[in-house]
């Protein structure tokens, strides 16, 4: 059994979940069979996920099923085996994934910059680089993390943030995309149509003709941190140092909270590690349902 608090929280995930169920949530695990109607139902199996992630950091599906069999089955007389249960989480892949994007938009801080986004991207990793990439090949592929200096299968995870004033900032959108895709490319298909807006990324997202073009036409700008020109001599770039140092300094303090955010998402879901995953649509669900879970307590 569990206590108190915790039954509250329980019952008020349960709740939401049923209420965003039916306002969209169920078109996108509608069944057309003669089995459509389940003894465990897909709200139960949503909520059982988040709850053990949330609140007891139960981050595999094994021991997110194993803690429910141990202290949730008053609640949920109908769990069934964990083979049963993995696979209809399965079947929810993208109901996790407009779960995940419908709480980013309808609990927007107030203290957000609608006009300034930080943007940044980490690894999702399903195996080393060293080994032959076998699960969810449609979404993976091999990358490179510089931050890690490491070669890796599996995803690479985007955010675009509002910033918000000494806060980690508030993700707006995200991404998902192959190890190898470069952020730049993301940026230019998924965002560059934003208007009125400051970007401040990495110096990965430095491309003078692309923002030059982007500004006259959205009014955006892409701030980065100054990056060496190949072949300049030395003498423009000792007169040029010091300015460019303390414009790059400003625009990594600036975003910095991104990393930050990142670091948290980590430490609260252990959603950098896929190596348990074992299908493409358990690898979405590992994605937002972990996202989910560290965001739906904005709901409370």
């Amino acid at each position: 059994m569990i206590n108190q608090l915790k039954a509250l929280k329980l019952i008020k995930i349960y709740s939401i979940i049923c209420d965003r169920f039916e306002k969209d949530l169920k078109y996108t695990c509608e069944r057309f069979s003669n089995n459509d109607k389940q003894d465990l139902t897909d709200q139960e199996i949503m909520t059982i996920y988040l709850f053990a992630v949330q609140e007891e950091q139960r981050f595999s599906i094994k021991q997110i099923h194993k803690y429910a069999c141990d202290y949730l089955i008053g609640w949920f007389p109908k769990l069934g085996s964990y083979t049963a249960f993995s696979n209809r989480l399965n079947q929810l892949s993208e109901a996790f994934r407009r779960f995940t994007s419908s709480l980013f938009e309808d609990f927007i801080p107030s203290d957000c910059f609608a006009d300034q986004s930080l943007l940044d991207s980490m690894p999702i990793i399903t195996c080393s680089g060293k080994r032959n990439a076998k699960v969810a090949k449609e979404l993976t592929d091999k990358g490179y993390c510089s931050t890690k200096s490491l070669y890796y299968y599996g995803v690479k995870l985007h955010a675009l943030a509002f910033r918000r004033l000494d806060k980690i900032p508030f993700p707006e959108e995200i991404q998902i995309t192959p190890a190898s895709v470069n952020d730049l490319t993301v940026f230019k298909e998924a965002w560059s149509e934003k208007t009125n807006r400051n970007f401040f990324g990495d110096k990965i997202y430095n491309n003078l003709d692309f923002f030059t073009e982007l500004e006259q036409k959205k009014n955006s700008i892409m701030m980065t941190p100054i990056k060496g020109i190949k072949g300049q001599c030395q003498e423009i770039k000792n007169r040029d140092k010091a300015a460019n140092d303390l414009f790059s300094t400003a625009v990594s303090r600036v975003r910095q909270p991104i990393e930050a955010f990142f670091s948290w998402l980590i430490q609260r879901t252990d959603i950098q590690r896929a190596s348990k995953v074992r299908s493409a649509k358990g690898l979405l669900i590992h994605i937002f349902g972990k996202i989910a879970s560290a965001f739906i307590n904005l709901t409370f």
